[in-house]
This record gives C-alpha cells, sequence and structure tokens, in this order.
C-alpha cells in the first residue's frame, strides 16, 4: 500500500462542489472515478479543502491510499485521460504514510477575482465576481486588515458551517487594485463554511460607502452574522491551495494557476 498526493485545479461552475454525491455530481466524484480506472481498484480521496458549487481550485491537494504500482506519471497524465473536462491532475507525489492532505496543511489561501465595472462579463462569466458601483479599494484594503489575526469569525460563518469553532487565525487578507479587477488574497490555518464569501460581501459594502472600514472591527466584535452584508457570489473565489511543512515534499501552490486566477493577460 502506497500513499499518493495529488495536485489538482478545476472549474467549479461544472461541478456541485467538491464533495462527493449521490448523482455523481462533485469533483470528488469525477476524480475518483478516474483514479480508480488508472488503479484498476476503488480509490476513496481525502482533500485538503472542500469547496461548494461554483468556486474553483487552482492548487487542491488530495491523498489516496492504494495497492496499485504506477509510475507517478500516470496518476497525472493517465488520470487526465479519464477526467472530464474543468478538472486535471497538475502533479503527483509518493508521500510517508504520516501526510494527510487536510490535517498536514498549515495554512490555506483564497483568492477572490472581482469586476468593478458598469457592464456584467460575459467572458468571464462564472470566472470573475462582478460589481457594478465604482469601490474604494483602498477603504477595501484597510477594512481587510483589521480582520487579520486570531478571531471569533462568527459575523462571518454561515448558519449551516459545521467547525467545531468560529475561532480561525487570519493570516492575511489584502485588496488590491489591478485595472477594472480587484484581487482578494486571504490566508488562514482554516476557514469557516462561506467565511471567504462573506468578508468580501462586506468589504464591497465598505468600498462603496456603505459603511467605514472600522465596520468590520465591529462586526468581529458583535459576533452576529445578521450584521453584516449578504453572502457574495461564488463566481470570482478560487482556492489558491494548502502550504505543508518541507519535510512531506508536498509542492506549494501551482504559480500559473495564481496568474490565470490574477487575470494578468486580461488587465495588463
Amino acid at each position: 500500500m502506497v500513499r499518493i498526493a495529488l495536485g489538482v485545479e478545476y472549474d467549479g461552475s461544472r461541478f456541485c462542489g467538491w464533495q462527493s454525491q449521490a448523482d455523481g455530481c462533485g469533483v470528488q466524484d469525477a476524480l475518483e472515478a478516474a483514479l480508480a480506472k488508472i488503479a484498476s481498484e476503488p480509490v476513496r480521496s481525502v482533500t485538503a479543502g472542500r469547496t461548494d458549487a461554483g468556486v474553483h481550485a487552482l492548487g487542491q491537494v488530495v491523498h489516496f491510499d492504494t495497492t496499485a504500482a504506477r509510475p507517478l506519471s500516470a496518476w497525472v497524465r493517465g488520470v487526465n485521460s479519464e477526467l472530464p473536462a474543468g478538472v486535471a491532475a497538475l502533479w503527483a507525489r509518493e508521500v510517508s504514510p504520516g501526510f494527510h492532505a487536510r490535517f498536514s496543511a498549515f495554512e490555506r489561501g483564497y483568492r477572490y477575482v472581482l469586476l468593478n465595472d458598469a457592464v456584467r462579463p460575459a467572458l468571464l462569466a462564472g470566472k470573475a465576481g462582478w460589481f457594478h458601483l465604482p469601490l474604494d479599494a483602498e477603504a477595501m484594503a484597510e477594512a481587510a486588515r483589521l480582520l487579520v489575526g486570531k478571531h471569533d469569525f462568527s459575523a462571518f460563518r454561515a448558519a449551516e458551517c459545521q467547525a467545531k469553532s468560529p475561532v480561525k487565525e487570519l493570516l492575511r487578507a489584502r485588496v488590491e487594485r489591478r485595472g477594472p479587477f480587484l484581487l482578494f488574497d486571504f490566508a488562514a490555518n482554516a476557514f469557516l463554511h462561506h467565511m471567504i464569501r462573506n468578508i468580501v460581501g462586506c468589504l464591497v459594502y465598505v468600498g462603496k460607502g456603505a459603511h467605514p472600514p472600522a465596520w468590520t472591527r465591529e462586526l468581529l466584535e458583535a459576533g452576529d452574522r445578521r450584521l453584516a452584508a449578504p453572502t457574495f457570489a461564488p463566481d470570482g473565489l478560487y482556492f489558491a491551495g494548502p502550504r505543508y511543512d518541507p519535510r512531506w515534499g508536498v509542492p506549494d501552490p501551482a504559480p500559473r494557476g495564481l496568474l490565470l486566477a490574477g487575470l494578468e493577460e486580461v488587465v495588463a
């Protein structure tokens, strides 16, 4: 039996989320079916972080155990030949049995791409969020910085969240304007359900002038989801990937994925 770590990217608009579903619409369903074809045996995967319907992944990491002896290339090229459009394996590594895609990660990152323009996107539909009114990126960046640190994020937690505790440590929260786009980058030890989309919704309220930057700090202290902005659309949300101790030999999130999510060529 060997344990394989696999890097994966996917277009979340083509799936009902990461997790396996009875009708087979999850990314996990597609990936495990492809892995089983190459392994010639059933394969069960464990992911670094589940994503909702419509949320994309730039550098998702999974691990699986198998008795099949295959070259690492088979877990990439072979698996990709069995995967549907919208999901692809990026790399494969044999790892020690102690590695766990979820529990070994010490940091997870997300990027949200928002088009701030009067006209909604067509070519970027599903790939970028959209807001039509002018937004103050500097005010939004200040509001985001106030969220950094270890806090009770109940005000940014979905009602259906199953996390044992609302206390998380947000390591980075940045907002940067690039032409008509706003890029939001977040990193934390872990995230609550809809936490990023709820934060982005609140930052947009700050950006349009509905609240001052200090409002995000007030929301943290109040801990009441009802006082915060509505959950923002999933369209522009990308799971940038987890980070691990170098001893596991697992690559950091793929640079090409971050490049694509930054829409560098579009906004240059």
